[in-house]
């Protein structure tokens, strides 16, 4: 029962809680869906944190929603063992400098006190789970590995069940406990998201990629001599 809760209600209620709790957010309080940036309060440890986490998510993003959205052509990939084993080293790599990356930034956002002083409760909430969604991510692919693999017996038809609103969840309901915990994690990131800073990701002025060329006139007042 535990788990029909875990794996066939919660994402539900995550996603729920995620659109509802951003169009309030929006409505009530638009100008706060911004990074908030803290560059200017202190920049160094910000570059080392932040340019590894970015690299590193980004990539192992991608390669989770490219074998959900193409499961077939991932799975003609991974049926290779050198590709296998190529994904899986860069899928490790990349999971690893995304953890380092983090925890610079948590060390820097909680050891800074002009920082600390604008970190609100539920941005560190989301940190405390970034980090253990993040941390589950490289336990899962050291300690169970070919996940690349096995990924899309399981957790995409799974994922795909819930698409299709007629949750199954006896795919995941033999894998190991970390691995299992891991989607839970991902759930609880949706849901948190809208609440903290990193509601920014979804205000992308994607207009920008088909506004025309603005020009720009120099208008320069000569002094006569």
């Amino acid at each position: 029962m535990f788990d029909v809760f875990l794996f066939a209600v919660w994402p539900y209620l995550a996603i729920v809680v995620a659109v509802i709790g951003g169009v309030y957010r929006y409505r009530t309080n638009r100008f706060s869906y911004s990074t908030l940036s803290s560059q200017l309060l202190e920049n160094r440890r910000l570059f080392w944190g932040s340019v590894p986490w970015h690299y590193g998510i980004v990539v192992v993003l991608f390669a989770h929603l490219l074998g959900f959205l193409v499961p077939g052509m991932w799975a003609s990939f991974t049926s290779n063992a050198t590709t296998l084993y190529t994904i899986e080293l860069i899928g490790f790599s990349f999971g690893l400098l995304a953890l380092i990356g983090l925890i610079v930034l948590i060390v820097r956002r909680f050891t800074t006190e002009r920082i600390l002083s604008v970190t609100s409760p539920m941005d560190a909430a989301l940190l405390v789970a970034l980090l253990v969604q993040v941390g589950l991510g490289v336990w899962v692919s050291l300690g169970y590995r070919w996940g690349a693999d096995w990924f899309i017996d399981t957790a995409v038809p799974w994922l795909i069940s819930l698409v299709s609103l007629n949750p199954q969840t006896h795919y995941i309901s033999a894998l190991p406990l970390p691995v299992r915990a891991h989607m839970v994690m991902g759930f609880v990131v949706i849901a948190l998201f809208p609440f903290s800073r990193l509601v920014h990701l979804i205000m992308f002025p994607f207009w920008y990629l088909w506004r025309p060329y603005q020009l720009q006139i120099r208008n320069t007042v000569r002094q006569a001599h």
